[in-house]
């Protein structure tokens, strides 16, 4: 005869009985960050540039993360923060352009709708208070208009000609107005990669979360290219004459 158990309200249940009754949890800080993002409208479309490192903490962990990504046809997400909610919404994203796939009617995913999908995701992941610990920059090309927006883990939004997160919004912006603004009719690619390359070795010498390791990328009426990794020619002699730390 099998042995009867008793289930009494004092007994002490196992570990895995426990599981369903833990407290929900959420994310109070991220572990493995990214760090800017510098974007900006010029003659031919959006060009945008970011490292490739992934910081644990202080330590220069992961170095060589990918953190610009084609999204669709023509459009370009770059993102600061934590790397793990990136995958994550990643995942999102290409479960959208899977279902878009498969209803074979020749529609293809726009910039505004990615802008507004990512707007609604952290606007409602804020709401309810287990927000996604990133800011992103959305940048291409919608029936020939050129499209730049940002959001941040609060569901922020806004589209400028100029865009930059992290320390860039203090270190990088500064240049991208006395350079970009007012005149991104007339940057061509080449000074455009000039510039970028200009905001992207000030953060190199003021952001310690930086990694000489860059990868840059364009959307023009062509679609969505992203180079390969390189690395900016720099000068620290000037580090000579700093005093005080």
């Amino acid at each position: 005869m099998d042995p009867i158990t008793l289930r009494l309200p004092h007994t002490v249940q196992r570990p895995q009985e426990l599981a369903s009754y833990s407290p929900t949890t959420r994310t109070t800080q991220p572990l493995v960050t990214g760090t800017s993002v510098v974007a900006f409208k010029y003659k031919d479309g959006i060009i945008m540039a970011a490292d490739c490192l992934g910081s644990y903490g202080s330590l220069a962990r992961f170095r060589n993360e990918k953190r610009l990504t084609q999204v669709g046809e023509k459009t370009l997400l770059g993102v600061s923060g934590d790397m793990s909610d990136y995958q994550f919404l990643q995942h999102k994203l290409e479960d959208i352009i899977t279902h878009e796939y498969d209803m074979d009617d020749e529609q293809t995913l726009s910039t505004k709708s990615v802008y507004k999908y990512l707007t609604n995701i952290m606007y409602g992941r804020r709401n309810k208070f287990d927000p996604l610990w990133n800011a992103y920059v959305v940048g291409g090309i919608d029936n020939g208009e050129k499209v730049l927006g940002f959001v941040d883990m609060y569901g922020t939004t806004y589209s400028s000609d100029t865009i930059s997160t992290g320390f860039g919004s203090h270190l990088a912006h500064p240049i991208l107005r006395r350079r970009v603004e007012g005149r991104t009719d007339q940057i061509t690619e080449e000074e455009a990669v000039e510039i970028l390359d200009e905001c992207m070795r000030v953060l190199l010498y003021r952001d310690c979360r930086t990694f000489n390791k860059l990868r840059r990328a364009k959307v023009t009426a062509q679609g969505v290219e992203i180079s390969e990794p390189y690395s900016l020619e720099t000068n620290w002699t000037f580090a000579e004459d700093i005093v005080g730390y």
